[in-house]
């Protein structure tokens, strides 16, 4: 029997091509929070590289445990898993409260390794929450996701630096442009692996094009070493204060609703559909990444969504090649060197390239909801409202200024509220009372054969 294709081994070209693309995808997204924290914090140029490059080792590691796994741990699906944006703020928040600052790494690193144990500790009870994940919710979801993650290319598109006078300049935007083009070309025009690694090519020709326009930057390559290793506990043993501990609870509980929405996205399309043990193993697996990242310096990870458009792109949806793409973040966290050659793409090509792949996790999650059982009221309703709450972080970032920062961490999250209100309004409509009896409330997994993969 064949085995199926999240199972499969590819040649080992296309193994380190895809999954170097993998890595180009999501890299930006690893390296920004600790370039933040760290800038909050006043790192130098050196101690800032070194945050960097453990976050890369540590993404790495994490990705290892959830594509590989070991016992019950690891969704065994095509997953990256780097450091969660969702803990930025709260990150941000724990240094400008610690008066010495050079003990604010240390009170981050302990509320991290706190949160990931217990994450740990509640992943299978956590998972049970797969039957609240009807067609209608995790096409909801899907769909939030992607419109969630394509306001990040299109800042990229505008350039690197939103207070530069230059931000969103026709330079910026043509390259970005451009590289979509190529994108788009390869895609419809090529056949076989170049269309396969069609975003790798257009990162590459879009960074080339770029170097005429001085936009591309290769002073990281002369800078960076070519041999570093993430100490152990390099900037002092971790600190455990309540309240930084709290903070980072609720990022991790925020990063746990995340996780289960994009397995269950990820299940669809690789189709593979991912049932209750698989979440748990999952959520085990980002739980664990996080509590161990600290030993190496590094923050708290969680399965990265971007990658999961790549995954519908590309059709490629071996496992082992996700797997390859967190080799190349360990040898990046091992060799700065070999990490600054991805920092070179410049951010409107990033971006370019970001409008198809978070765009191709937003089409799927339609896909999800065509099967939906749109033409009942009730689910309309669902949809409307679960995308209209998950969608106001995006247009109105100033919606909750009032709240608590401890709910705004979740309230920020669009993914997140809108993943709550789906599930709240399902039960609802579709559980209690006359709804329940009106409603189609077929479980996902019960769905198996009607589940359709991205094309």
């Amino acid at each position: 029997m064949a085995a199926h294709p999240v199972d499969e081994k590819l040649p080992a070209l296309k193994m380190a091509t895809s999954g170097l693309q993998h890595v180009a995808a999501m890299y930006a997204g690893v390296v920004a929070p600790p370039l933040i924290v760290g800038a909050a914090i006043g790192l130098s140029a050196t101690e800032l590289t070194f945050l960097t490059g453990a976050c890369l080792f540590t993404a790495g590691l994490a990705t290892f445990l959830q594509t590989l796994g070991i016992w019950k741990i690891g969704a065994r699906l095509p997953f990256v898993n780097g450091v969660t944006f969702a803990g930025v703020a709260p990150m941000t928040a724990v240094v400008a409260s610690t008066k010495d600052k050079a003990d604010a790494l240390p009170i981050i690193f302990g509320a991290v390794i706190v949160a990931g144990v217990l994450g740990f500790i509640a992943a299978p009870f956590f998972s049970k929450a797969i039957r609240f994940f009807p067609p209608v919710v995790t096409g909801s979801v899907i769909t939030l996701i992607g419109v969630s993650l394509l306001p990040v290319a299109f800042g990229w598109a505008q350039g690197p630096n939103p207070r530069a006078d230059d931000y969103g300049s026709t330079t910026y935007l043509t390259l970005a442009g451009l590289t979509l083009l190529i994108v788009l070309l390869l895609r419809r025009f090529t056949r076989g692996f170049v269309k396969q690694i069609a975003v790798l090519i257009g990162l590459v020709v879009g960074t080339l094009i770029a170097i005429p326009f001085g936009v591309t930057d290769f002073g990281p390559v002369a800078d960076a070493d070519v041999v570093g290793f993430p100490t152990p506990f390099h900037f002092g043993a971790p600190q455990f204060q309540l309240a930084a501990i709290l903070s980072l609870c609720v990022v991790m509980v925020v990063s746990m609703t995340e996780s289960t929405a994009d397995m269950l996205a990820l299940g669809e399309i690789v189709e593979r559909p991912a049932d209750e043990k698989t979440i748990a193993a999952g959520l085990r697996a980002d739980t664990l990444g996080s509590a161990l990242s600290p030993l190496f310096n590094g923050f708290m990870c969680s399965a990265f969504a971007q990658n999961i458009g790549l995954v519908a792109m590309t059709r490629i949806r071996s496992r082992y090649v996700v797997a390859t793409g967190g080799g190349f973040l360990v040898l990046m966290g091992l060799c700065p060197m070999a990490a600054s050659l991805i920092a070179v793409v410049p951010r409107p090509v990033l971006g370019g390239a970001g409008i198809v792949l978070f765009g191709s996790v937003a089409a799927s999650g339609i896909q999800t909801l065509v099967r939906a059982g749109l033409d009942k009221d009730n689910n309309v309703l669902i949809v409307a409202v679960s995308l209209a709450v998950g969608i106001i972080p995006i247009t109105a970032p100033e919606f909750y200024h009032s709240f608590p920062e401890t709910a705004k961490i979740v309230l920020d999250s669009g993914i997140s509220t809108g993943c709550v209100t789906a599930v709240v309004l399902n039960l609802l409509f579709n559980h209690l009372g006359k709804g329940r009896e009106a409603q189609d409330v077929t479980h996902p997994m019960e769905a198996g054969e009607e589940i359709a993969a991205v094309r």
